[in-house]
């Protein structure tokens, strides 16, 4: 028996080779399992045409990922290189199929702009299950692996020659199914963004490698022509103070203000408001619609640029108001740089802040601290302050409001969306609109205050929209042409005080019959500039939504 035992051969160790096909097949199937997923939803293919094409996609996606851990197959960095790849797909695997949604280039900007406590409201133990089915046990075997290295010369060789073969098969079978592959695409071309880890590999090239619409040189200035235009009314010698509020995640079509069923605008609802209720955002994510809306280009040219330039916040700044950015949420993506700014999430404010979450009000509790560092003089002219909401972040959308604001019950308590009864998640999404509705009724309330030194407004618009489960669709960031309405239409809501009025010559009467106008965050930039009463070649009537309204 001794015997026997001693003269068993040592179990094999597999080569490089093995080791690349062996991992770039398991992630192929089963880091697609979301991918999978949404090709049997299809109606394009039924019965074994399905399972054909299923079986080539998978096939020409273990190719590519046959190429690319060919390029890096050396002795140091094969290793790591699956490891990312593996713990990329694990990750993605589980937001893609929890969600719905799809990694591309803004999705990923999208999550290097979150902050450690977006990040940790995202852990469940189903990412970590997820994450460990798809990644846990090949990592082990690729790391207990070993393989004999080869001279630098012949693992070369080997290596171009795998990506050789590797490159026939991903030829050959792209040819066999090329009809059903284009159509698919074509119909279908969110599912480009679900090819995992490719999708996360991609968006990582586009933002560090890839050049086609490369941002080159330093930062444009914006207006520098920009100056104010006195006021004649002698009943309005008040200088204006403007309160632009940038929300987040708030849907037009869950606002009671807009024709929604549920009463979520209890408080806005007795003010004299304005909702517009066709309101188009310029991107699915705060790094995509964020500095689209404080720019003069509009959604198309914007996503075009070949420059980086100033904002509508440099430009009024430069006209001679005194600008304030608040930010209650993860920082301003670069856009108040260059004026005062502070963030009120991390103050921890008794009064506004529990668990580590500040709630929006925080910036009413600071605002007159703030107003009162601003520079004497420019404020004798007028005052912008942007603030910057919490608002109905998700996905844990029950952290966003107070136990006195939950009017909707029962609600979601979970992170990960899909298991939660659809009714809670959006019973927990409307009681988010609630305290909003009630912070701007708040902001409302202080503004009519200032009216003995100011002509006061605001105006309110979101970001960008959300989905709460319709077509099994969860969260925001698909690619804008595929996007669902939900995730586009946003709310947008003004208030000017009668004084206001007056200065500017707009009329919330007038403006009350503009309310079903087509709009979007294109006029935001150009109507602020109008209402301001700030001249610049930059400014374009055509996209002011007040000057229908202003008394000429």
């Amino acid at each position: 028996m001794r015997r026997l035992f001693l003269d068993t051969p040592p179990r094999r160790s597999p080569s490089s080779t093995q080791v690349v096909l062996l991992s770039s097949v398991w992630l192929a199937v089963f880091g697609n399992l979301a991918l999978w997923h949404s090709l049997m939803q299809l109606p394009d293919l039924s019965g074994w045409r399905s399972g054909v094409f299923g079986a080539a996609l998978a096939l020409i996606i273990a190719s590519v990922l046959t190429v690319v851990l060919s390029l890096v197959a050396w002795r140091w960095t094969l290793k790591p290189a699956i490891t990312v790849l593996l713990l990329c797909a694990g990750f993605a695997t589980h937001f893609m199929w929890s969600y719905a949604i799809v990694v591309d280039t803004p999705m990923l900007v999208n999550m290097l702009h979150t902050d450690s406590r977006e990040a940790l409201e995202q852990l469940s133990p189903r990412l970590v299950l997820t994450v460990a089915g798809v990644a846990a046990w090949p990592l082990w075997w690729v790391w207990q692996s070993s393989w004999q290295p080869l001279p630098w010369n012949q693992q070369l060789l080997r290596n171009l020659e795998r990506c050789l073969v590797a490159l026939l098969v991903l030829l050959g079978t792209t040819f066999a199914v090329f009809p059903d592959l284009a159509s698919v695409m074509r119909n279908h071309p969110e599912l480009r963004y679900k090819i995992n880890p490719l999708n996360t590999l991609y968006a990582v090239l586009d933002m560090t490698v890839i050049p086609p619409e490369q941002r080159s040189g330093s930062l444009r200035p914006l207006g520098e022509d920009a100056h104010r235009v006195a006021r004649t009314d002698s009943k309005a010698a008040r200088p204006p103070l403007l309160v632009l509020v940038l929300g987040e995640t708030a849907r037009s079509s869950n606002f009671s203000l807009n024709g929604y069923p549920r009463l979520t605008n209890p408080l806005l609802s007795l003010e004299n408001v304005v909702s517009f209720r066709q309101v188009t955002a310029c991107g699915t994510s705060t790094a995509e619609s964020l500095p689209c809306m404080l720019s003069p280009l509009g959604r198309e040219a914007f996503n075009s640029r070949h420059h980086e330039s100033e904002n509508l916040l440099d430009v009024l700044q430069r006209s001679g108001y005194a600008v304030l950015w608040m930010d209650n949420q993860s920082g301003c993506k670069g856009l108040c740089d260059r004026i005062p700014h502070v963030n009120t999430s991390a103050l921890k404010l008794a009064s506004e802040c529990e668990a580590g979450e500040c709630r929006d009000t925080v910036m009413l509790a600071r605002l007159d601290t703030e107003l009162a560092k601003l520079p004497p003089e420019p404020r004798t002219h007028g005052v912008v302050v942007v603030m910057h909401q919490m608002g109905s972040h998700g996905p844990a959308y029950h952290k966003r409001t107070p136990k006195a604001f939950k009017t909707f019950q029962p609600e979601c308590q979970e992170n990960a969306l899909s298991p939660c009864d659809r009714q809670h998640l959006i019973n927990a999404y409307d009681n988010t609109i609630v305290f909003t509705d009630y912070f701007l009724s708040q902001l409302i309330g202080w503004l009519k205050a200032q009216e003995k030194n100011n002509a006061t407004a605001m105006l309110y618009v979101s970001d960008h929209g959300e989905s709460l489960g319709e077509n099994n669709l969860y969260l925001h960031g698909l690619p804008f042409r595929v996007a669902p309405e939900v995730q586009k239409q946003v709310a947008m809501i003004g208030w000017l005080s009668p004084s206001f009025e007056r200065w500017s010559g707009v009329s919330t009467a007038c403006l009350s019959q503009q309310r079903d106008r087509p709009l979007s965050h294109d006029h935001l930039f150009h109507s602020v500039l109008g209402v301001m009463s700030v001249q610049t070649r930059e400014y374009l009537a055509e996209r002011d939504l007040f000057v229908a309204c202003q008394a000429h």
